[in-house]
């Protein structure tokens, strides 16, 4: 029986790759020094975001998914999320105890990303919960409002920073939730091997 294909160039694996890409794009307005670099980080941005809506639904409905996009689709959110994080840091947007909301999402996708990894040697798979995907979504709306805020001038600017800040906040909580219980679920497979 001849395998099935690897759909490595299939259109939701090309929006993966797509989003991986932008991540050091975003990264790099960071060293444009017009302002305007903050509306091309958050366009970049949101068009990255969006793809990660997209890439699953194609799969599923053109019946494209593979383990190259199952691997490479958390991976994608990582970099993105991540790299965001670091400007809006360098920046300044995220100063003082913000920087804990930062560490806290940051932390979080190293530990689950390490329970997958060893998981995976036991042939167990972490599936994403309903949780985490709304932890992501949360996430991405922070952070895009972060990165747009100060080309936004006026009042708008300090309503944006607020929402911002209070999604991102609300997002490392549910991070923190959802950490856990990745971990609470990884507990029972070790025990079982135990």
């Amino acid at each position: 029986m001849r395998p099935a294909p690897l759909h490595a160039f299939s259109i939701p694996n090309i929006l993966t790759y797509g989003r991986i890409a932008a991540s050091p794009l975003v990264g790099a307005t960071f060293f444009v020094p017009n302002d305007w670099a903050h509306w091309i980080a958050f366009f970049i941005f949101v068009a990255a975001s969006v793809t990660d809506y997209f890439d699953g639904y194609l799969a599923r409905l053109w019946k494209q998914q593979s383990s190259l996009g199952r691997m490479l689709d958390p991976i994608a959110d990582k970099l993105l999320v991540s790299v965001s994080i670091l400007v809006l840091v360098a920046d300044g947007m995220l100063t003082g105890w913000s920087i804990w909301a930062a560490i806290i999402v940051l932390m979080r996708e190293v530990f689950v990303s390490g329970l997958r990894e060893f998981l995976a040697e036991l042939r167990v798979s972490l599936p994403v919960t309903r949780l985490a995907k709304w932890k992501t979504t949360l996430q991405l709306v922070a952070l895009a409002a972060l990165l747009v805020a100060p080309a936004i001038q006026g009042a708008r600017s300090g309503m944006i920073i607020d929402l911002g800040l209070t999604f991102f906040w609300i997002a490392a909580i549910v991070t923190l939730y959802t950490g856990f219980d990745y971990f609470r679920a990884a507990l029972k497979h070790l025990a079982r091997t135990a």
